[in-house]
């Protein structure tokens, strides 16, 4: 899974785009252990304190956050919250509009390996503060 996180993270291109991904699906599971590490990696990363502060609240933020931002954190959430069905057309079709087959693949890719991860460790109780670079 850490290979795969790797690999789809370099695919996608964009460093502070993919802590933005793993934060919110993070957010929706609970996984606190995963939101204290990508919070870290993305400040690193040069995120902002305030984006990440309203993060959970991204669609009504106005425009703190940008169109292909915005298409990569709806299918975040449609991937990562499937108890209504399938990822509904229109937010596909929206991301793929700003991301060309390899990156929606490798977007694709990365919600996939967060939520797993966060299965992983929410199931395992695993409490924030024991990640280290």
């Amino acid at each position: 899974m850490s290979a795969l996180s790797a690999a789809a993270k370099k695919g996608l291109g964009d460093p502070v785009l993919a802590e933005l991904v793993m934060m919110r699906a993070s957010q929706i599971n609970a996984c606190a252990f995963c939101l204290d590490m990508h919070v870290d990696l993305a400040l690193k990363a040069g995120e902002s304190a305030k984006r990440i502060a309203l993060l959970n609240a991204w669609e009504e933020s106005g425009e703190l956050f940008g169109e292909r931002e915005r298409a990569a954190l709806a299918l975040t959430e449609a991937i990562t919250v499937l108890t209504d069905g399938f990822v509904p057309d229109a937010t596909y079709e929206q991301a793929a509009t700003h991301f060309d087959e390899a990156e929606l693949a490798h977007l694709i890719g990365l919600i996939a390996v967060i939520n797993s991860w966060n299965r992983l460790m929410v199931s395992r109780r695993i409490e924030p503060g024991g990640y280290t670079p």
